[in-house]
């Protein structure tokens, strides 16, 4: 039925046109190769005509997640050569990301255009944010929450999102966690797979069991189709029926499109050293398809000799004012790590008059059920934390009856899906809490929270950061065993652009999961699961009165929850420290009246030096509590932060405790008591040093 329908001769024009465009710029960049790979890049030379096609057919209020090679999609939505070479050249005004990132890794805000967040070069890692878009998307409908700023065109339609892949990415295990969730909720986007039989120098034969097209069929409610992607008619109007498909049906489509590979994989790796199909690739080019579809649709020789000439002069035109462009100033490397909070300072009452202590968990459920109460846009997923069982701590319990299964449910079990559509949800305006239900189960989740979440804001050049909370529980408690005990703090505070509360007591978590939730940037809350209902002794602490509804605690500010006079004589030592580590340095010092004092980090990043720093000068000795162990972790940092600022105030080095360093916490309780400090190997800790 498509083959029986026809194209006008405009829109053949205009791709024809574009097409030039991106073919002049491939051959303009070979022509000025020392110019241009200063940086890596690729282009679409062969991808042309299946990307043309899709880019015509959206509106402003699509979202699209291009990738790396998708250089004729970014002309067909209507940038222009010039702006994509600023990219190229990683010049100060690169639309996309200042400088800061590859040609054609677009992030675009423009009310005109479709919408892109950021994505990463990770491969195929773009399928779960946009996914998480189409999630959102839907989420929307269902609650009819609007936007303001879906564009001028189109109005009436609804949005849809195109993520762009290479077949070769398909093999990526987060794929299949994107379809599966496509096609279990049935969500508005186009899985575009472009598919030149290459990885880089791996051919389909020795890398896939089948193609994408065959891949999709397993996933039942994703529909597939195939096609050659090298024809642009064929393309336009296999692209259009999946547009209304999507638009109107509201489902998932995979379009498989065959492709050629007319260039190389990236000008760093040349395509004739391990190419043996150059020949084969080259009879499948689009672009003498699209120029005899053009003849055929009645547009003359001469006026498409006129495009080509054209289409030469302007890119050549727009490399030469390109590489005139101001380079970035060594001061732009120090914007956009984050967006600016709104909350800055303690506000509300902490300690509210005539109310009962209550545990942690409850101060927890009790900021998210006010949130969720407040805000339509805020919503909580994850595994288990649905209507059945509300977590399996029952951190949600009673959330999903009170706010329906839209806006708290489960997900499979895809902590990379759980942390990775959150790109996604806040890019749509939403503000999604997630959990993942042990510290030792983020792993797979890492790849999402690094490539995407914490980059976001500062590869996008601000346009996209991330406003998520990932709720994390952790820590050692109960003969817990490998597998439910650990604590993953130095890796999470070794990926920068995040923002990281620990706190230890019940009114820290509730003002800080608010201030979390206010805050526009990505936020991981870990939540001591042994402190979550105070049943290990000595965390009585942890118990206090719930805050008031309008309590937020800013990040970035430690407390002296036990604080001491100078003394000139006598000795006396600083305990920093967090989460468990609070408890046990309290229990440990309930003797020492006057000498310690006790510093509660509550938030790792930002992390409040001052007071730390303020503590430790004065004090003159210092021990640093964790309950990771200590070889190359947070606290072993900090403690060398610690001795460099404050050397020479110090009467003893600074020293650390922590867990034992093996490989893992055993199921057995003498063995986990053994592995994990304590409040006794605290107390004997901090008495060497005062003796030292």
């Amino acid at each position: 039925m498509l083959a029986e329908k026809t194209i006008a001769k405009e829109v053949l024009k205009e791709a024809f046109t574009k097409m030039c465009t991106a073919k002049s710029m491939t051959e303009l960049y070979e022509d000025n190769f020392k110019v241009v790979s200063k940086y890596v890049h690729a282009t679409s030379r062969g991808h042309e005509a299946i990307q043309l096609a899709t880019a015509m057919q959206l509106l402003p209020q699509d979202y699209a997640f291009p990738y790396y090679r998708d250089d004729a999609m970014l002309l067909g939505i209507g940038m222009r050569p010039y702006d994509l070479m600023l990219q190229l050249l990683a010049k100060k005004e690169d639309p996309f990301s200042g400088g800061r990132t590859y040609y054609s890794h677009p992030s675009l805000r423009d009310i005109d255009k479709p919408k892109i967040p950021h994505q990463s070069s990770a491969t195929g890692m773009q399928a779960i944010p946009a996914t998480g878009v189409a999630l959102g998307m839907q989420y929307k409908e269902l609650l009819d929450i609007t936007d303001n700023d879906s564009g001028k065109d189109g109005q009436s339609k609804v949005p849809l999102v195109v993520c762009s892949l290479g077949d070769a990415s398909v093999t990526e295990g987060e794929i299949a966690e994107a379809f599966q969730m496509a096609a279990l909720k049935q969500l508005p986007i186009l899985y575009l797979v472009q598919d030149n039989g290459w990885d880089i120098s791996a051919n389909e034969a020795e890398t896939r069991a089948q193609s994408a097209f065959d891949y999709a069929k397993g996933f039942h409610g994703l529909e597939a189709m195939t096609i050659d992607g090298a024809n642009f008619t064929e393309s336009y109007l296999a692209v259009e029926e999946a547009i209304r498909i999507i638009r109107e049906e509201r489902r998932p489509v995979l379009l498989h499109a065959k492709v050629p590979l007319l260039n190389h994989h990236t000008s760093g790796v040349r395509m004739e050293w391990y190419r043996d199909d150059l020949e084969e690739a080259r009879s499948r080019d689009p672009y003498p398809v699209l120029r005899q579809q053009l003849l055929n649709s009645g547009v003359s020789e001469k006026e498409i000799t006129t495009i080509e000439k054209d289409t030469k002069k302007l890119v050549a035109k727009d490399l030469e004012e390109a590489v005139k462009a101001e380079d970035p100033t060594t001061e732009d490397l120090f914007t956009h790590d984050f967006a600016p909070t709104p909350i800055t300072e303690e506000k509300g009452e902490r300690s509210p008059e005539g109310k009962e202590e209550v545990v942690m968990v409850d101060c927890a459920l009790f900021a998210v059920e006010e949130l969720m109460r407040k805000h339509k846009e805020c919503l909580l997923y994850g595994q288990d934390v649905g209507g059945r069982l509300g977590g399996v701590f029952r951190e949600a319990a009673t959330l999903a009856e009170k706010f329906g299964d839209e806006r708290v449910f489960n997900t499979p079990i895809q902590e990379a899906f759980i942390v990775g559509s959150t790109v996604g949800m806040s890019a749509v305006g939403l503000k999604p809490i997630v959990e993942v239900q042990f510290a030792d189960y983020i792993w797979p989740g890492l790849n999402q929270l690094f490539t995407e979440v914490s980059r976001s804001c500062y590869l996008s050049n601000g346009k996209w950061p991330v406003s998520m909370i990932l709720r994390v529980p952790i820590g050692a408690y109960g003969s817990g065993g490998p597998y439910h005990s650990s604590s993953v703090e130095s890796v999470i505070t070794n990926i920068r652009g995040l923002k990281i509360a620990y706190p230890s007591n019940g009114a820290d978590l509730k003002g800080l999961m608010k201030a979390a939730y206010y805050d526009p940037n990505p936020v991981v809350i870990l939540e001591h699961k042994g402190l979550y209902w105070s049943k290990v002794k000595g965390t009585e602490a942890a118990r206090t009165i719930e805050p008031s509804e309008d309590y937020v605690l800013p990040f970035g500010k430690a407390k002296v929850v036990q604080q001491i006079w100078q003394h000139e004589e006598a000795e006396t030592l600083s305990v920093i420290t967090y989460g468990m580590g609070v408890h046990w340095a309290l229990q440990a010092t309930k003797e020492m009246k006057g000498k310690v004092e006790i510093v509660d980090l509550r938030t790792l990043y930002p992390l409040d030096e001052a007071t730390v720093m303020e503590s430790v000068k004065k004090t003159k000795k210092c021990l640093v509590v964790t309950e990771e162990p200590s070889n190359n972790s947070f606290a072993r940092a900090l403690a060398g932060k610690i001795q460099e600022e404050c050397f020479k105030y110090l009467d003893a080095p600074v020293m650390t405790i922590g867990s034992e360093n093996m490989p893992a916490i055993p199921l057995n309780s003498t063995l986990e008591q053994t592995m994990i400090p304590s409040a006794a190997k605290v107390k004997a800790k901090i008495e060497l040093l005062l003796n030292y």
